[in-house]
C-alpha cells in the first residue's frame, strides 16, 4: 500500500534534518579547532553544507518542473509526443556534453600521492551534468507519470547506455580532436566493462534479495508475524512507548548484514504489522508510510551498529582505524537522531502528510531548530558548556518543537466524546472527509477472548447518517445505551478491519466509545513559549561565555 512517491516525498524531510544534525555534531566536536587542509585545498564545512543542500533542492525542483514542458508537448502533439520528447532529451544531452567538453575530464586520484589534487566544485558539476539525465528520467516516471519501477528503470537504463556509447565521441567532436571511430569503440568497451561490473555487483544483491524472499515466504506461510506481535505485546505489557522501543530493537537486529533493499523488505514484512496492530489497540492510528519509515530507519541503523555494522567496517577500511571502535562511535552519533522516528510516529507533520506549503515550510524550519537543540542538549554544549538544568530545558524545548500537540492537548482536549448510542449523531455532524475514532469491543474469532480495536473512520459524503452508514458498510442496532454491531457488508471499507471479530458468538460486538475531533487552537502556538525559553538559555550562556567563571568554567 506504499507508493514510491510517498517514500521519496515523506522521507526527504527527515533525511535532510538528520543530515544537518550530523553536520552540526561534527561542528560541535571541532568547534575549537580549525578544519584540516585536505589535499591542496582548505575544506569549508559550511560551504559544503550549503552547496549540497542547494544542489539536492535544485535537483528535486528540476524533477518536479519537468512535468510542465512534457504536458505542453503532449497537449500540442498528442500523437507524436514520445518522439518529440525523445528529440528534446537528446538536444538537452548534447548541450550538457558541450558544457562538459569545455573543461578537462576528471582523472582518478593517485592513492599513493602525498598531496591529492582536489578539483573545484564548478568544474565537477560542468564535467558531469549530463549524468543526471537518467536519474531525472527515473524520478519523473516514478513520481509524475506513476509508472512501474521496472518500466521506469528500463528507460533510465536505456538512456544511460546511450550516454556511455556517445559521450566520448561527442566530446571529441566538440573539442576538435577527431578520431571519432576510436572514441565510439571506447564507448562500446566502456559499455561492456560496465555491464560486467554491474553483473558482478548484482551477485550480492541477488543473493540478499533471494534470502529476503525466503524470509518473507516463511513469514507468510508460518504466521510468525502474528507470533512476533504477541511477543512484543507481552514484553511491552501494552505500553505504547515500550512497544515502539522493542520494535526498534528487533528491526535493528533483523537489518544486520543486509543491503538496503533486502533490509527494507525484511523489516517491513515482519515489523510493520506489529506496529499497526498493537498501535491500533492502544489508540495509535498513524499513516502506513510513517510506520514503514520507522522500522526502515532502525533497520538501516544496523549498518553502523557493531558487531555486524557493514558501513562501519567499510569506513574503517578507508580510514585505517579499528572497525569495532568505528562502529561504536558511528552508533553513538546515530543516537543523536534516534528520537526522530519516534517523534514522527506521533507528529506526522514532520513527514509532510496533509500539510499546506506554509505549514511545510514552518515544519522544516522549526524541526531543523529542534534537532539542533536536541543535539546541543545531548552534547552538553550550546553556546558554552551547559548546566544540568539547561540541558533539561533544552530537551523540553526540543520536545515542544517536535511534538507541540502533546502540550496543546493538555490545554484543550483534542476530541469530543460521544456515548456509543450517539454514534449516528456524531457521524451526521462530522464534516465529510473528517475522521471519527471508534473503539469496538467484542470476541476474537479465533480465541473468543474479548479485545478492543480502535477504528479510524473517514466520514464519507452523504446527506444524513443513514447514507453515510451505507457508504461505510456498517450495520448496527441500538440497545439502550449500547450500540451493537452486525457483520459489515462484504467488500465495504471496514469489512477487512472487522474480519477478526466473531459476530455470531454469545457476546455481541459493540461500539464502546466514539471520539470526534474538537475545535482546538493551533498547536503551533506552543512554538512561542518554547522559542522564548530557548532564547533565555542562549542569553544566559552567551553572558557566561563572555565572562569566564572563577571555577574555571570554559568561556
Amino acid at each position: 500500500g506504499i507508493s514510491y512517491v510517498e517514500v521519496i516525498t515523506h522521507a526527504f524531510l527527515p533525511a535532510v534534518i538528520s543530515y544537518i544534525a550530523l553536520v552540526y555534531i561534527v561542528h560541535l566536536e571541532a568547534v575549537k579547532t580549525r578544519m584540516p587542509t585536505i589535499g591542496n585545498r582548505v575544506a569549508s564545512i559550511w560551504k559544503t553544507i550549503l552547496g549540497m543542500f542547494l544542489f539536492f533542492m535544485g535537483f528535486a525542483a528540476l524533477c518536479y518542473a519537468t512535468q510542465y514542458p512534457v504536458s505542453w508537448v503532449v497537449a500540442l502533439v498528442p500523437e507524436g509526443a514520445s518522439w518529440v520528447l525523445a528529440v528534446l532529451i537528446g538536444l538537452v544531452y548534447v548541450g550538457l556534453v558541450w558544457i562538459a567538453a569545455q573543461v578537462p575530464d576528471l582523472e582518478p586520484d593517485d592513492p599513493n600521492a602525498e598531496v591529492v589534487e582536489l578539483p573545484s566544485i564548478p568544474r565537477i558539476y560542468k564535467s558531469g551534468l549530463y549524468y543526471l539525465l537518467p536519474i531525472i528520467v527515473l524520478v519523473y516516471f516514478l513520481m509524475i507519470e506513476r509508472k512501474s519501477p521496472g518500466l521506469s528503470a528500463f528507460w533510465a537504463t536505456f538512456l544511460l547506455l546511450f550516454i556511455l556509447l556517445t559521450q566520448k565521441a561527442l566530446k571529441a567532436m566538440f573539442r576538435g580532436e577527431g578520431a571519432m571511430g576510436a572514441r565510439v569503440r571506447e564507448g562500446f568497451i566502456d559499455l561492456i566493462v560496465g555491464m560486467i561490473d554491474g553483473a558482478r555487483n548484482m551477485i550480492g544483491i541477488a543473493l540478499a534479495t533471494a534470502t529476503a524472499g525466503i524470509i518473507v515466504g516463511t513469514v507468510s506461510l508460518t504466521g510468525i508475524g502474528q507470533v512476533m506481535a504477541d511477543f512484543v505485546e507481552f514484553l511491552s505489557g501494552g505500553n505504547l512507548i515500550l512497544m515502539l522501543i522493542f520494535v526498534a530493537i528487533l528491526s535493528l537486529i533483523l537489518g544486520m548484514g543486509l543491503p538496503t533493499t533486502a533490509n527494507y523488505i525484511v523489516v517491513s514484512s515482519l515489523m510493520v504489522g506489529v506496529v499497526v496492530e498493537l498501535g491500533a489497540q492502544s489508540g495509535l492510528v498513524v499513516p502506513l508510510i510513517a510506520v514503514h519509515l520507522f522500522v526502515f530507519y532502525f533497520g538501516i541503523m544496523a549498518d553502523v551498529t557493531p558487531p555486524v555494522g557493514l558501513a562501519s567496517f567499510a569506513a574503517a577500511a578507508v580510514s585505517g582505524g579499528d572497525a569495532i571502535r568505528t562502529g561504536i562511535v558511528a552508533f553513538f552519533y546515530s543516537l543523536r537522531t534516534v528520537a526522530l522516528p519516534f517523534v514522527f510516529i506521533f507528529n506526522t507533520d514532520l513527514l509532510l502528510i496533509d500539510v499546506t506549503w506554509t505549514q511545510g515550510i514552518l515544519v522544516f524550519i522549526v524541526s531543523t531548530v529542534g534537532i539542533l537543540v536536541f543535539t546541543a542538549a545531548t552534547m552538553g554544549w550550546f553556546l558554552t558548556r551547559s548546566r544540568i538544568w539547561e540541558t533539561v530545558a533544552l530537551l523540553v524545548v526540543a520536545f515542544a518543537l517536535f511534538r507541540p500537540g502533546f502540550f496543546m492537548d493538555m490545554i484543550e482536549p483534542p476530541y469530543n466524546d460521544y456515548a456509543p448510542a450517539q454514534f449516528e449523531e456524531a457521524l451526521a455532524e462530522a464534516p465529510a472527509g473528517g475522521t471519527l475514532r471508534v473503539i469496538i469491543t467484542g470476541p476474537d474469532f479465533d480465541t473468543l477472548e474479548q479485545k478492543d480495536l480502535t477504528l479510524a473512520l473517514t466520514v464519507p459524503e452523504g446527506a444524513d447518517a443513514a447514507e453515510r452508514l451505507d457508504a461505510l458498510g456498517l450495520m448496527m442496532m441500538p440497545e439502550g445505551d449500547r450500540m451493537i454491531l452486525d457483520e459489515p457488508m462484504f467488500g465495504s471499507p471496514v469489512s477487512d478491519r472487522l474480519a477478526s471479530f466473531d459476530f455470531y458468538g454469545d457476546e455481541p460486538v459493540e461500539i464502546t466509545a466514539v471520539r470526534a475531533p474538537a475545535d482546538q487552537m493551533p498547536k503551533e502556538l506552543i512554538f512561542i513559549p518554547a522559542l522564548l525559553l530557548l532564547g533565555l538559555i542562549a542569553l544566559l550562556q552567551y553572558r557566561r561565555a563572555e565572562t569566564p567563571s572563577a571555577e574555571g568554567e570554559p568561556a
